[in-house]
């Protein structure tokens, strides 16, 4: 049986999300339906990790099995000929046949966009907050995030997973060209984790403690208690490592 590998990019505006839903429009059932057509079979398209409705990706990647043996830069041609425009598979490799895109991704990267005036280029791929910002003051609170901690106050109620248990071994604020970038990296995320987070530490710059703040969410492990999240068309899932 052969593995092939994907590298993905995506505009995640117009979709559900990455998830293959019920009377939806998904990342991954659009890319599904266009290896079908192209192999004439169905494939099982396996994701890194879901992204939420209107989140992009700039480094998603998913793995498919096939008997057939694949022609890649005829395939990865093909596959973006049919592909709609908004979504892009960048590279295709043959992986090990046990590599599985979820369940052996080591550590996955986000960043998060901030535009800070109004500009027609900014407006579909970042968050327009033109409140001062100390991005000094966002990094030294940011580290309170670093390491193995529960983010249970920081993910969507309906969440399907019990384990909230998240390791974040990279996170920081800085600027680049006109935008305010927020990075985090972690070994897993999730249902609005980042939102929430970009929301929280935007937030706690208005409180008198700020550190208590954010010391006391993750404390309640309550939704409810953290900021409100920041609308997804800021956020891109950046690069998976494995």
């Amino acid at each position: 049986m052969n593995n092939y590998k994907l590298t993905i990019q995506y505009d995640g505006t117009n979709y559900s999300g990455w998830q293959i839903q019920s009377n939806a429009n998904s990342i991954q059932q659009k890319i599904t339906n266009a290896i079908k057509i192209i192999l004439k079979e169905e494939v099982t398209l396996v994701g890194s990790g879901r992204t939420d409705a209107g989140v992009h990706a700039l480094g998603q990647v998913a793995n498919f099995r096939t008997e057939k043996e694949i022609d890649l830069y005829k395939f990865r041609f093909q596959l973006n000929s049919v592909l709609p425009e908004d979504i892009s598979v960048i590279s295709i490799q043959k992986a090990d046949e046990k590599f599985h895109a979820r369940f052996d991704a080591k550590k996955r990267t986000y960043l998060y966009l901030i535009s800070q005036f109004k500009s027609p280029f900014y407006k579909k791929y970042s968050c327009f907050y033109p409140q001062q910002i100390n991005l000094e003051k966002l990094n030294e609170l940011s580290n309170i995030f670093l390491g193995q901690k529960d983010y249970s106050s920081f993910c969507k109620k309906k969440s399907e997973v019990e384990n909230k248990i998240c390791n974040v071994y990279e996170i920081s604020w800085f600027t680049q060209y006109d935008l305010i970038i927020f990075k985090i990296a972690a070994d897993r995320f999730l249902h609005g984790m980042v939102r929430a987070i970009v929301g929280t530490l935007l937030k706690s710059l208005k409180q008198i403690y700020p550190e208590i703040y954010i010391q006391k969410i993750f404390e309640s492990s309550n939704r409810e208690t953290a900021g409100e999240a920041v609308p997804a068309k800021g956020l891109f899932l950046y690069n998976v490592e494995y």
